[in-house]
């Protein structure tokens, strides 16, 4: 690729999202702006958004790289990662828009009116973010060193900033607006491209990737079976348990947009999910040498040089990388707003320094430090495939947040002493078995699989300790249960007393 037109193509992606950022700073004015955009967002511009920040670096580059190293096995991830929108629509997504909560915390606390329970809920929604924004950074690096040369530090360092300036400068207002133009820049920037590549492929006769790496279960892997049933489960149930996916929610205006913006969501997401896919079948055919190469994930931005050549092939790659950027853009910016609406409300919110800096002086302070520490964990790590990093966050968040979620939605009996063992138990058993898989230490067999893909039994683990403890703590039931679900589960045309509970503001 051209290093002259990738640059000039990830500077024109930066411009344009600080531009767009800049529109959702003149109508930003109050705290409820920058938390959650005054819950105004219609159902297509939030859906739109979630597209943007949902569709990350693992969708754009991980999902091709890992159908190209591992076939038809791998479309279990952009299956599980669209199915998961299905399991929110289903159990959480109007339930939690009337809630009335800000933040995941912030329901932990009103559901089952304890503090306690909010600060376990805080620091599993911090880590989660943490966890999911690690990769963003690093695929930032490896794309820029892919288009110009860059050092990997320059795109991870280059991301960091301009999501810093978004965020600063409009909290949720202004990153609405980016993320849905993210959307639909990544959507064209992939389209475009795979059209002319699928062109080119015909005319050289259609060549096929060879046969035993299209066979799903062909045990390339030990325990290839357990491994993908547990995928399925961290993808499919991980997706609600996601901070910066769920805050979306909280800025509709009502349960029923809500749920209209999850159904919409699901169409943007098959429409997009389909073309990775492609370009990990056209890699197997044309870039098959980036597997013993160790770069499976950037496939996507090589194949236009590899398959077209010339300018063209130059110009179409700089626009997969101006997508690329874009994806990390979208999904960093919609973490961030998570993280530091966690933890202004909460972490700074609850200290001396914090009680200083309230609003949204607060929300930039955190703001700062929900993007500095997962920059220098990045810049300090071990590099993984991003997709396996991202699938990695999704099991915690399955095993932690997503049985506080339905328990507490669905479940009257769930106590605060349940809630909190669950993510207690739950937290240190996927937490672990991500730490392990990052350090890489020597495994083979079941220990492998079982923390290489943890989620098949760390997530039943933090079901069944919330409803063991719970059913043991009957006395610590909260005493509003009656009036709360009520308030969840009653669509808002009815008049009745939903209560009067508002989360703290700060």
């Amino acid at each position: 690729m051209n290093p002259t037109y990738g640059a000039i193509a990830v500077a024109l992606v930066a411009v344009a999202t600080i531009a767009v950022g800049a529109f959702g700073l003149r109508i930003s004015r109050t705290t409820s702006d920058f938390y959650v955009a005054s819950r105004s967002v219609g159902p297509m511009l939030n859906a739109s958004a979630i597209g943007g920040e949902y569709l990350s670096a693992a969708s754009y580059l991980g999902a091709a790289g890992l159908i190209l190293a591992f076939g038809a096995d791998m479309l279990w991830y952009p299956v599980g990662w669209t199915a998961g929108y299905l399991v929110l629509l289903v159990l959480v997504a109007a339930p939690l828009r009337r809630s009335g909560a800000y933040t995941i915390p912030d329901f932990a606390e009103m559901r089952l009116e304890s503090t306690n329970a909010r600060q376990a809920a805080t620091i599993l929604v911090v880590l989660i973010g943490w966890l999911y924004l690690l990769p963003q950074f690093q695929g930032a690096g490896l794309t820029l060193r892919t288009v110009t040369g860059a050092p990997l530090w320059v795109g991870e360092v280059g991301v960091a900033l301009v999501v810093l300036v978004n965020v600063l400068s409009g909290g949720m207002r202004s990153i609405t607006f980016v993320q849905a133009f993210q959307y639909w820049l990544k959507l064209t920037a992939l389209l475009i491209p795979v059209a002319f590549l699928l062109l080119a492929w015909r005319g050289d006769g259609a060549p096929a990737p060879s046969g035993d790496w299209i066979l799903p279960l062909d045990g390339a892997n030990d325990h290839e079976l357990y491994r993908t049933y547990s995928l399925i489960l961290a993808t499919f149930l991980g997706t609600m348990g996601l901070p910066h996916v769920l805050v979306r929610f909280y800025t509709n205006p009502d349960g029923r947009a809500a749920r209209r913006t999850t159904l919409l969501v699901l169409c943007m997401l098959g429409m997009f999910y389909i073309l990775p896919a492609i370009y990990g079948v056209l890699g197997r055919v044309y870039a098959s040498d980036l597997i013993d190469q160790g770069r499976t994930d950037a496939v996507v931005l090589e194949l236009p040089a590899r398959i077209l050549g010339g300018v063209g092939g130059d110009l179409l790659g700089a626009l997969l990388a101006a997508g690329a950027f874009a994806a990390f853009m979208s999904t960093s910016s919609g973490l961030a707003v998570s993280v530091a609406g966690v933890l202004s409300q909460y972490v700074l919110g609850h200290s001396g320094f914090g009680r200083r800096m309230r609003g949204i002086a607060g929300f930039r302070a955190a703001t700062v430090v929900a993007v500095a520490v997962p920059l220098l964990l990045a810049l300090a790590a071990q590099r993984l495939p991003v997709a396996n990093s991202v699938a990695l966050a999704f099991a915690v968040a399955a095993s932690t947040l997503c049985p506080l979620l339905v328990l507490g939605i669905w479940w009257p009996r769930l106590t605060d002493a349940g809630a909190i063992a669950g993510l207690v138990i739950g937290g240190i058993a996927s937490c672990v078995s991500v730490m392990m898989t990052i350090a890489d230490s020597d495994r083979a067999g079941w220990a492998e699989a079982l923390v290489g893909q943890p989620a098949a039994w760390t997530v039943p683990l933090g079901f069944v300790v919330m409803i063991a403890v719970s059913l043991a703590t009957p006395q610590r039931v909260a005493p509003g249960v009656i009036r709360t679900m009520v308030r969840l589960h009653t669509p808002e045309q009815l008049e009745l007393d939903r209560g009067s509970w508002h989360p703290e503001r700060t």
